[in-house]
């Protein structure tokens, strides 16, 4: 059986949307580590609008952060920004303590990567950040723009194909992009002997909001596990992390990895189901693959209640939660990275 996963390039309309989100969640716990923050950012040829509900003490300018996001990404257009940020209301600032909102979540783990991640999603993340990190440290590679994807396919855990999408200046000719991408960037990490498609329709010179449009938490399978597993309804990019849809994500992530760490299954999935108002989970359920012989089965539901607790007070206490860090998750995925203390 064939699966395909995603990433993107620092640019691509949908994740410059959710670093945008993220660097608001960023400067409000900064200034202000108590904030309630859910913000929601749509960009369209050369306009954002920026929404949602907070509760703090900090004032931001939120024009100002979102321009320098957007010109720190490696855009030069200019763009306008319309936002219209409210205060949360009383009814959901009665759940300030428990979850703000009815979600399930979903924590993965297996031990094909060290990075505990699928192979083809670590591979896929791997070559968007090489692309990136060519375009702003490698002269060479000056021509290319910060839009694009990368899409993998794998059968049974083995790299069959991979697609390219790389935006680029007008200076440089399709060919010349292709023999440049597959030289320094597929053939080092994926090897020969593959499919390969790089910009198969030629020319990727409208980039971003100048032609497309963008929408803060639309790629949910590249921020937690390229789509492989069921994913919950809810999505933590612009959300402070004492939201459920955020702490919750990160828990039944170190608690699925805590079970493949331990070399008692090679893959886990953590279900994780919050109901509004309530800081203990209505429900959690875990899965694991490939259980490893003990003798007597393990009962892994249990041994992860036992090991971690969900509240989101508790979640934010143990992983340090109210620190500046989400927005260097927004982008290349959130898990499987060294740094992020829900990785241990």
């Amino acid at each position: 059986m064939r699966k395909t996963v995603e990433s993107t390039l620092q640019g691509q309309p949908d994740k410059v949307c959710d670093q945008i989100a993220d660097a608001l969640v960023d400067e409000y716990i900064r200034r202000d580590p108590e904030a309630h923050v859910d913000v929601n950012v749509m960009g369209s040829h050369g306009m954002m609008m920026i929404g949602g509900e907070v509760t703090s003490t900090a004032d931001l300018d939120v024009g100002a952060i979102a321009k320098k996001v957007y010109a720190d990404i490696g855009y030069t257009d200019e763009i306008e920004v319309f936002a219209n940020i409210e205060e949360q209301s009383p009814e959901i600032k009665r759940a300030s303590h428990g979850a703000q909102d009815t979600v399930i979540v979903n924590g993965y783990a297996t031990n094909e990567t060290r990075e505990r991640l699928p192979r083809g999603l670590v591979y896929a993340h791997n070559i968007a950040r090489r692309i990136d990190d060519l375009r702003k440290m490698d002269p060479a590679f000056s021509w290319l723009r910060p839009d694009g994807k990368v899409q993998i396919m794998t059968e049974k855990d083995i790299v069959v194909g991979v697609t390219i999408l790389a935006s680029h200046h007008l200076n440089i000719k399709d060919q010349e992009v292709r023999n440049a991408i597959l030289e320094r960037v597929v053939v080092p990490i994926l090897g020969e002997g593959i499919q390969i498609f790089i910009n198969p329709i030629g020319s990727f010179t409208d980039v971003c909001f100048r032609s497309d449009s963008g929408v803060s938490g639309h790629k949910v399978h590249v921020d937690t596990y390229g789509g492989l597993i069921p994913h919950g309804d809810g999505v933590m990019i612009g959300k402070d992390p004492m939201r459920v849809e955020r702490a919750g994500a990160y828990m039944a992530r170190a608690a699925a990895k805590y079970l493949v760490d331990q070399d008692l299954v090679q893959s886990a999935m953590v279900q994780v189901v919050y109901t509004l108002g309530r800081a203990e989970p209505i429900h959690l359920h875990v899965v694991g693959m490939g259980e490893k012989s003990r003798g007597s089965k393990i009962d892994f539901t249990n041994l992860i209640k036992q090991q971690f607790d969900f509240r989101p007070e508790a979640i934010v206490e143990r992983l340090a939660l109210r620190k500046p860090i989400y927005q260097a998750a927004a982008v290349y995925g959130s898990f499987g990275r060294e740094g992020f203390p829900w990785e241990g």
